[in-house]
């Protein structure tokens, strides 16, 4: 087939990633599988990343074909000439995440420190997958999380002063609050350090001291507390929880993980709760840890993960803080501004990736539908979450379920939705970043 008769438009088939920290019911209620499923299901992923790539089913093909081999037979046709010369490879990854249970407090580098730190790893000659491989490739990873359903996250630095006040109510780690009381923001770098570089004979002795005070404070009737110093609305409906949601968090995380000195950096960050339609962005240097939740995610496409804690995997305190963003106040909720009829998207200051949610309504009559027609954004993936989505692409058209997506070359000159039925559709459509 040659390249004017490819097809510009395809049905794609995530690849799932089964962690530890997944659901066993949301990505199988998703895509019309029996639930529960038989282990966790955690990640739904939709790219052509090289650890997991999609799978691309073209009108006319014998069988769907994994889209890293699509991409690199015909990077100009897929992706266009900037980003064929940028690199060969789409410059996103797009993921549905069903959070069970928390993931490891983390962060990612920026594009300066992931060129470095990959350089310094491959002249040491360290494997790919090595535990202690802490670059695995030379990208940044900035991320932005949509929920779909409630969700809840540590992400940044808590305002010092905050932070003060909930360890006073703990009644703990006095070293920690007597620093901040003298330095002030300046030395949250420094008491990570020392938390994280806690012996390994006085972690369980430091772990189960925050455990007895999280109880504590669970337990104890409204209004003990005697006014709550830490908790407030944002942006976008994101709200920063108050000392009880953090002790039940703490309570929580120290029961998993009762060795952990995870345990006690994660009293410094602020605790998050994103109602559905909520959206944050995560630049890198941000340290995290989803604790629950569903939702939509949108990353850089990278594999580059630095741990601070709250796992078995390796944890680089030094390459951690080489990294690390101590300034303090919470990652930036995301409020959506209109684009094209039926779009809403969400903003985020990358050059990488695009992230919007468009609204495709349901055929009421027996009349065809003149769909919403998108702008020219380069190749795209329309990911549908609701609905079945008809989406066509100069004409060539495809059907896509729930949990399953659309792919979109950068070959196609008009690309149209439509709701496939008599049910409304939603679709979030990824896209390289602006211009």
């Amino acid at each position: 087939m040659s390249a004017s008769t490819v097809p510009p438009i395809g049905r794609l088939t995530g690849q799932l990633k089964g962690y530890a920290w997944g659901s066993h019911t949301a990505l199988a209620e998703l895509q019309g599988r029996p639930a529960p499923a038989s282990g966790p299901e955690a990640e739904l992923w939709f790219g052509d990343h090289p650890d997991a790539p999609s799978l691309l089913e073209r009108p006319g093909d014998v069988r769907p074909v994994p889209l890293d081999r699509v991409v690199a037979a015909d990077p100009v046709g897929e992706l266009g000439p900037g980003l064929a010369a940028e690199g060969g490879r789409l410059p996103f990854l797009l993921k549905v995440l069903a959070i069970d249970a928390s993931l490891s407090l983390q962060t990612h580098p920026d594009v300066e420190r992931a060129r470095a730190g990959f350089a310094a790893e491959e002249a040491a000659g360290i494997p790919h997958d090595a535990p202690e491989r802490c670059y695995r490739d030379d990208s940044p990873k900035p991320e932005l999380f949509h929920a779909l359903r409630p969700s809840q996250a540590l992400c940044g630095f808590r305002p010092v002063a905050a932070t003060i006040a909930l360890l006073d109510r703990l009644d703990v780690l006095p070293d920690v609050r007597d620093r901040l009381h003298r330095d002030g923001e300046s030395a949250l770098a420094t008491v990570v350090r020392e938390l994280l570089s806690t012996p390994e004979d006085r972690r369980a002795a430091l772990v189960a001291e925050l455990r007895q005070a999280a109880e504590r404070v669970v337990q104890e009737p409204a209004g003990a507390g005697g006014g709550d110093a830490v908790g407030s609305s944002g942006a976008g409906g994101v709200r920063s929880l108050a000392a009880d949601a953090v002790a039940q968090a703490i309570l929580g995380l120290a029961t998993v993980y009762p060795q952990d000195p995870g345990v006690a950096v994660a009293l410094l960050l602020d605790l998050l709760e994103l109602p559905p339609g909520a959206s944050v962005y995560l630049s890198p240097g941000t340290l995290h840890a989803y604790l629950r939740g569903y939702g939509v995610e949108i990353m850089a496409a990278s594999d580059n993960v630095l741990r601070g804690g709250l796992t078995p995997k390796h944890v680089d305190v030094d390459e951690l803080l080489r990294i690390l963003d101590t300034r303090v106040g919470s990652p930036p909720a995301v409020t959506g501004v209109p684009g094209v009829v039926g779009e809403v998207v969400l903003p985020a200051a990358e050059d990488r990736f695009r992230l919007s949610r468009i609204d495709v309504p349901a055929v009421l009559d027996a009349r065809p539908s003149t769909g919403l027609e998108l702008d020219r954004r380069g190749p795209q993936i329309l990911l549908c979450t609701q609905g079945v989505l008809s989406a066509s692409a100069d004409d060539v058209e495809v059907e896509v379920s729930p949990g399953s997506a659309a792919y979109v070359s950068d070959r196609a000159e008009r690309v149209v939705l439509r709701a496939g039925g008599t049910s409304p559709v939603t679709v979030f459509r990824a896209t390289p970043g602006p211009p």
